[in-house]
């Protein structure tokens, strides 16, 4: 027999999203057991060590408990792993799509940057928006405001939902590979800037591939008194003013 697909732990009754609390029982336990304080731990140790080295054994030891313990408040692994998704998303701050004055242009950028910020802070969460469906009360929060703001564009039904993707997507991919190339930083023990000068200079000292990839040896050079931050920002914020410009322009047509 085939079994159910999982939906989500917001769709599974609100006993799978609330428990009560108790009292850890543990010798080393500390305080109160609870599934907030539980969660916030989950959060925390996938932003330190990332979604590979995180496993149930490991949290109940840094929560002091035994594993069984957090099993009184969550069912799985799954449902845990989505409950830190949306706390994640509650970083995230939303417009007002009901300030009549506001800029939606503003409005876009600001949704835009709160996400590449929330992806940045919590690189494991790009690994996990594909997984789950993302119902929980911030990321519905910030999806509904998200909606609301495309409203005000102005945007003809039938191309409303590709708004929001091509926005989104980019900023998924931006931050993503970000947050990647940080960590790669952090692996070689060395700052983004130091990184790149190690990277122009080995490239410099291989004429053979500068001649092969003129374009791309000389875009580096052209910009290499910048900092890896700044040029970060700079493309991002040209490539979001683009996609804006490239919405007006399709909502006016």
């Amino acid at each position: 027999m085939a079994r159910s697909p999982r939906t989500s732990v917001w769709l599974a009754g609100e006993e799978k999203t609330k428990a009560p609390k108790r009292k850890a029982a543990e010798p080393g336990g500390e305080g109160t057991l609870d599934r907030d304080r539980i969660v916030a731990t989950t959060v925390r140790m996938l932003d330190a060590e990332g979604l590979a080295k995180f496993s149930m054994r490991r949290l109940a030891a840094e929560l002091g408990v035994t594993a069984m313990s957090v099993y009184w408040y969550v069912d799985n692994k799954d449902d845990l792993l989505e409950l830190a998704l949306d706390r994640a998303a509650g970083d995230m701050r939303v417009p007002d799509p009901g300030d009549e004055g506001a800029d939606w242009r503003e409005q876009v950028r600001e949704l835009a940057t709160e996400y590449r910020a929330m992806l940045i802070a919590h690189p494991w969460v790009a690994r996990l928006v594909g997984q789950y469906l993302n119902v929980g009360p911030n990321s519905m929060a910030f999806a509904d405001a998200a909606l609301r703001v495309e409203r005000n564009i102005g945007i003809a039904k039938d191309g409303a939902n590709a708004v929001l993707g091509v926005i989104f997507q980019f900023v998924y991919g931006f931050a993503t590979v970000e947050a990647l190339s940080k960590e790669r930083y952090q692996e070689s023990g060395v700052t983004e800037d130091e990184y790149l000068k190690h990277v122009r200079e080995t490239v410099a000292d291989r004429p053979e591939f500068t001649e092969l990839y003129k374009e791309a040896a000389e875009m580096m050079e052209a910009r290499s008194a910048e900092s890896v931050a700044a040029m970060r920002e700079r493309d991002f914020a040209f490539a979001l003013d683009m996609m804006i410009a490239g919405i007006e322009a399709m909502r006016d047509r």
